[in-house]
């Protein structure tokens, strides 16, 4: 595999404009990618015959506006290249048709934010994310607005966030004396995923449905042993991950590492930083691209969060800095972070802004699958609280409780070996159980969701970042001392927000009446955490900021809310269905055959027929008889819940939810009393281990 040559080969990149385009006009077009200049429409039909010719030469016969709905998912709507020349046809795209698509809104989730009857809607080229050729289609990376404007997608408020922390970063920076075009954000976004096979998934209604087991007793193996994290490959696997990576790469999606997790089945890819709005398509692509692959490999691959029950679940760990386009890491503490004036004014305020929007923070990654994940001791609470180590721990802590900082240097290790090389000891160590850590040159943003958009948190992570830079330029400009105001402010912040750092275990029992005696939220479900969306100071952020209106924010709180109820619906009425359809009536057969066996034990000898027999046969029969009670008071409550996206919201959580696991924790009972034969699919061990 020539991986060089195989990199970005499907790309309309940087290299391929270069060689194609007019030099005006590839100048032009780098100074709006590179510098955020307005596009200038007068280069379109050069850039869009350009890259018509590049995506036939590479077998493409359409094109598409490729966009983020607000679904978690993109779309996509096929034209072709070609026009009627006579009674023959060419292929062109014009510039009109690059820049602008109207796609039909109508059916698309916005939230309350217009009429069902407005069906108009506008797809906006984003030259700032590379064009690509999949499947014989070019596809143009796109926002989504609505004829009246507001916007459908997660793509024009990530672009808008993006515009509005650099332009504070940049006013911030100025202080200092340091000038700069552009600050970006970088992401890396790491997926976590499972991979089971085909065959067996697709005897499973509940994983094809819903995506994640409704059902399924433990398996006597788990991941208790911890020998499937970092575990050899097995041949299967290897052979899908080695497909899936040059896939990727043919795209120009920087995948980098890959490897076995925790859970049985279970696996990861991280791939290599890069500009957010990027990264937030190449995750997409990635989303969709591990499926397809997976299908060619005879796999399924599951995206869930928490696909199976008893072992860890699947997260996607959003990796956060920001960086000039000189190179400068705004968070890179350097040698002596405690002298670092400039780096600890930015780590402040983003410790005050992770503080002060904790709430939008933790909606931004509410789902009903990650309900199933958070604060399950495989990933962080639902309480956010900010990691900072050891070192940086201590600086805060010399400011905020007015003491002498001892610097603490890194040090050379040694495992005692004289063969064995001589490694650096970082200053801290690292803490998987925070949601918001800081590892070195970064913050890593532990609660997302392995199938969730990583807009949404990238969205929130801008905007706050960005009013609280805003804040702080409003704050120092002037100052006549600039470097001791500077001082002042950082510590004002620290101290306000001195609540956020929890430096120990988010596991600790203690933790979370800790937190509550900080004031910290701590809103463990979707239908509590997205009502944080609309109070008014969050509201205020994202108008301030330009990053939303009033009317989007509502729009988004609503749908977010009606996903969730929508979700748990499907749930609760395929397991419904499951139970009547396939267990109870198995299970009544089984112990038909039990009673049976029983009663022509007796035929032969009453002896024969011991009591345990009977008891096995009262047991199975009585727990049958609970499953399907359960499972009518589960459809009662499903037939009460409220109107309403907030009721209905809380109706799910804090009753359909509970009822659901009642009825799961019998049929998972019977699962173990029932013989296999007669069990009516496939079991954990099944799901877990077929795969060699």
């Amino acid at each position: 595999m020539n991986v060089p040559e195989i990199f970005a080969s499907n790309v309309f990149h940087d290299g391929v404009m270069k060689n194609s385009l007019p030099k005006e006009v590839y100048r032009s077009l780098r100074e709006t990618v590179d510098e955020g200049k307005p596009l200038d429409t007068s280069i379109a039909g050069a850039v869009a015959n350009a890259m018509k010719d590049w995506a036939v030469s590479k077998g493409a016969t359409h094109y598409t506006h490729w966009f983020q709905p607000l679904t978690n998912l993109t779309a996509e709507k096929h034209d072709s290249f070609i026009e009627p020349d006579g009674d023959r046809v060419i292929m062109q795209l014009t510039g009109k048709r690059l820049i602008v698509g109207e796609p039909d809104a109508s059916s698309f989730p916005s939230g309350g934010s217009r009429a069902t009857s407005a069906a108009r809607g506008y797809t906006a080229w984003d030259p700032t994310s590379p064009a690509f050729v999949k499947e014989g289609t070019l596809y143009i990376p796109t926002i989504f607005v609505s004829y009246t404007g507001e916007t459908l997608d997660k793509k024009a408020p990530l672009l808008k966030s993006m515009t509005a922390l650099d332009l504070q970063a940049k006013r911030l920076l100025k202080l200092f004396g340091i000038g700069c075009r552009k600050v970006a954000t970088t992401v890396g976004p790491e997926q976590e995923y499972f991979l089971i096979d085909e065959s067996v998934y697709e005897k499973r209604k509940d994983l094809m449905l819903t995506g994640r087991t409704l059902f399924g007793a433990p398996s006597v193996r788990g991941q208790e042993l911890e020998d499937h994290y970092f575990g050899a490959l097995k041949t299967r696997i290897s052979e899908y991950m080695r497909d899936l990576d040059a896939t990727l790469w043919s795209y120009g999606v920087f995948a980098k590492t890959k490897h076995n997790e925790v859970a049985p089945a279970q696996h990861e890819l991280a791939p290599v930083f890069t500009t957010a709005n990027v990264a937030v398509d190449a995750n997409q692509l990635t989303m969709e691209l591990m499926k397809k692959v997976a299908k060619r490999h005879g796999l399924v691959c599951l995206l869930h969060e928490k696909p199976f029950e008893g072992i860890n679940g699947s997260g996607k760990h959003n990796n956060w800095s920001l960086s000039t386009d000189s190179g400068l890491n705004l968070l890179d503490p350097g040698e002596n972070p405690e002298s670092n004036t400039r780096f600890m004014l930015i780590l402040a305020c983003v410790i005050a802004a992770v503080d002060k929007y904790q709430g939008v923070l933790r909606a931004s990654v509410a789902s009903a699958g990650n309900d199933h994940r958070l604060g399950a001791d495989e990933a962080p609470p639902a309480i956010i609280s900010v990691y900072l180590g050891d070192q940086l721990g201590a600086i805060v802590d010399s400011i905020v409780m007015g003491r002498e900082y001892v610097p603490k240097k890194a040090v050379p290790g040694s495992i005692g070996v004289p063969e064995s090389p001589i490694f650096p000891i970082d200053t801290t160590d690292r803490n998987r159980t925070s949601p918001f850590a800081f590892t070195g040159n970064k913050f890593e943003f532990r609660m997302l969701g392995s199938q969730a958009s990583v807009a949404d948190p990238n969205i929130v992570l801008n905007t706050m970042a960005a009013q609280a830079f805003s804040d702080a330029y409003e704050a120092l400009e002037g100052a006549k001392d600039f470097e001791g105001t500077c001082r002042e402010y950082t510590a004002k912040l620290l101290k306000e927000h001195y609540r956020i750092i929890f430096n120990y275990n988010g596991y600790g029992p203690d933790w979370e009446a800790e937190a509550e005696r900080r004031g910290l939220l701590n809103n463990k479900t979707t239908a509590d955490a997205i009502p944080e969306l609309l109070k008014r100071e969050n509201i205020d952020l994202f108008v301030k900021q330009g990053v939303y209106t009033e009317k989007e924010v509502y729009a988004r709180a609503n749908i977010a809310l009606e996903n969730y109820t929508k979700t748990i619906r499907i749930e609760a009425k395929t397991m419904v269905e499951m139970v009547k359809r396939d267990i109870w009536p198995s299970v009544n057969a089984y112990l038909s055959a039990l009673c049976s066996a029983i009663a022509a034990k007796r035929a032969v000898s009453e002896k024969l027929a011991s009591d345990a027999d009977m008891g096995m046969a009262e047991k199975v029969c009585s727990r049958n008889d609970a499953l399907m009670k359960a499972t009518e008071k589960l459809e009662k409550a499903l037939r009460e819940v409220p109107a309403g996206e907030l009721l209905a919201s809380q109706a799910m959580a804090h009753t359909i939810v509970p009822a659901m696991n009642e009825v799961r924790r019998i049929a998972d009972e019977l699962e173990t009393l029932t013989a296999s034969a007669y069990w009516p699919f496939p079991t954990y061990p099944d799901l877990l281990y077929s795969v060699k």
